[in-house]
């Protein structure tokens, strides 16, 4: 019963049929093949429009070389404090960029404040001494759970077009976001003012892949070479891209997420049930961080359940529900924090 990450399951079993159809035969490589063009062709329809795409095998390697086309070594880019980007990339955004720097900024429940990010978007602009300020980036949903509504990513979108930043959408749990807000993804993308997307699909039920979409076309021969030269132009790309085209294929994506998020919502109401467990942050998809007394959390642990704890406030652990966690386990824990709290009064 393991709580830590959605990245403890396994595939969906339509994605790995597709993996096991695409090694029959032969194919051209490297992308060359109908199958990553049928991938990319499904992306575009789902965003309503004609962007170029990319896959690769990670979201590090999503970010991080997404990040590449968008600020110079001598540039800058803006993100949370407690983004993905900046705490948990071991230096990958600075390393593909070839030393841009990452500048943190506030925001509650890991979301971006627009009063602190247009002070350091226009902070040092011209300046010679100082990094420049040269993208933003923002992830969907926070490492804190919330989801960024439409009107907050346009208000973001129109101070980058204000302050001349690129802006950069880290969707690791972008399916969870849509499913929970309920829109079209164009709508809280490029319409919104979205110049890039790191398209998540490996902890929503893919084996490992990811893809990058640009909405920005001109970036796209860019990030081509820095792609290659990064080392993650796949050879056998097919085996990437079809697990992008069957996580794709009758919302088999959005379905994954509604789950996750449906057990997410399911195990806060049985959290918030119990006196002396608080729920401490928005639950708007598929994670959720309750405040659990010490006893508590170690009585969970001994019971064999698996979460993490440690990187937020004290007691304050985080638990993560994915495409196929059952209700059974959800009701388990909720039961079991309910004994271990009535022990420990």
């Amino acid at each position: 019963m393991n709580f830590a990450s959605d990245n403890t399951t396994g595939a969906s079993p339509a994605i790995l049929e597709a993996i096991t159809g695409l090694n029959d035969g032969r194919a051209m490589p490297y992308g060359q093949d109908d199958f990553s063009h049928r991938a990319a062709d499904k992306i575009r329809e789902i965003f309503e429009t004609d962007a170029e795409v990319f896959f690769v095998a990670t979201g590090t390697a999503a970010n991080t070389l997404s990040l590449s086309v968008l600020a110079p070594s001598y540039g800058a880019v803006l993100c949370h404090w407690q983004s993905h980007i900046y705490e948990d990339e071991c230096g990958g955004p600075e390393f593909f960029t070839g030393g841009a720097k990452l500048i943190p900024v506030s925001g509650p429940n890991a979301k971006l404040d627009l009063e602190d990010l247009d002070h350091h978007a226009g902070r040092g602009v011209g300046d010679v001494h100082m990094v420049q300020p040269s993208a933003a980036s923002i992830t969907q949903v926070t490492e804190f759970g919330a989801a960024y509504t439409r009107s907050e990513i346009e208000a973001l979108g129109e101070l980058c077009q204000r302050r001349g930043l690129k802006l950069h959408m880290d969707g690791a749990r972008f399916a969870n976001a849509v499913a929970a807000l309920d829109c079209a993804p164009a709508d809280i993308t490029w319409k919104a003012g979205v110049d890039v997307l790191s398209f998540g699909a490996t902890k929503n039920g893919a084996m490992a892949s990811e893809a990058v979409v640009l909405f920005d076309r001109a970036l796209a021969q860019e990030f081509a070479f820095r792609r290659k030269r990064g080392g993650h132009l796949f050879s056998k790309m097919r085996l990437l891209a079809g697990q992008i085209e069957a996580y794709l294929t009758d919302d088999l994506w959005l379905s994954n997420a509604r789950h996750a998020n449906a057990m997410a919502s399911r195990l806060a109401d049985g959290l918030a049930s119990v006196p002396g467990i608080e729920i401490t942050a928005p639950v708007d998809a598929n994670m959720l961080f309750p405040k659990l007394p010490r006893p508590v959390i170690e009585g969970l642990w001994a019971d064999g359940f698996q979460f993490y704890d440690g990187r937020w406030e004290p007691n304050v652990v985080r638990l993560v529900t994915a495409f196929n966690t059952r209700e059974e386990d959800v009701d388990a824990f909720v039961a079991a924090a309910r004994r271990h709290i009535e022990k420990a009064a």
